[in-house]
């Protein structure tokens, strides 16, 4: 029988090779062999830092325009909640009110997380002002609708007899005793 080494087990008990990329030669390393004629390795390098820029560069394209389409996503959302308020009528019911209640909490939400919506795309090399303007303006315009079918419906108090509880009594300005005199 053979004699098996330490690390060097038998089928099924371990691995059975291994490569070993240590370089214990005596031949010269390829740090101390010279370039070939026409080699640079530091325009290799350049080289590598103009592929990294242009991928950065692409990467901030692929942002900005991705930034630009999360910011024009509300306008989808207006016309679809528009159709839906037009449908539902200008009568008060469930249906209605359920619609037009949540056309003002989706702007509204929308809104409270501006800062979460453009996150992935911070970089300092996109300028994400003008699309969340534009962000918020559409949702704004969203939140304006959803007022208006409030108005529509009669629910917004507009008129001086919505605040007629709320108003002092009026002076009296005869007074009758009811008597002979």
């Amino acid at each position: 029988r053979r004699k098996m080494e330490k690390g060097k087990g038998v089928m099924g008990s371990g691995r059975r090779w291994a490569v070993d990329f240590t370089d214990n030669s005596m031949s010269p390393s390829s740090r101390d062999v010279l370039d070939p004629p026409g080699f640079n390795r530091a325009s290799q390098d350049q080289d590598d830092s103009a592929v990294s820029k242009q991928k950065k560069d692409a990467e901030a394209t692929w942002k900005a325009q991705k930034a630009w389409e999360i910011a024009q996503a509300p306008m989808k959302n207006l016309f679809m909640m528009a159709f839906m308020m037009w449908m539902a009528g200008s009568t008060v019911h469930l249906f209605s009110i359920g619609i037009t209640f949540s056309a003002l909490f989706q702007p509204i939400n929308a809104l409270r997380a501006v800062g979460k919506a453009f996150e992935p795309f911070k970089d300092k090399r996109v300028d994400l002002l003008a699309p969340k303007l534009v962000f918020v303006a559409l949702n704004l315009v969203g939140l304006g609708l959803g007022i208006w079918k409030l108005n529509t419906l009669g629910l917004l108090p507009t008129h001086v007899s919505d605040w007629v509880s709320s108003l002092a009594p009026p002076q009296e300005v005869e007074y009758s005793g009811g008597g002979v005199p």
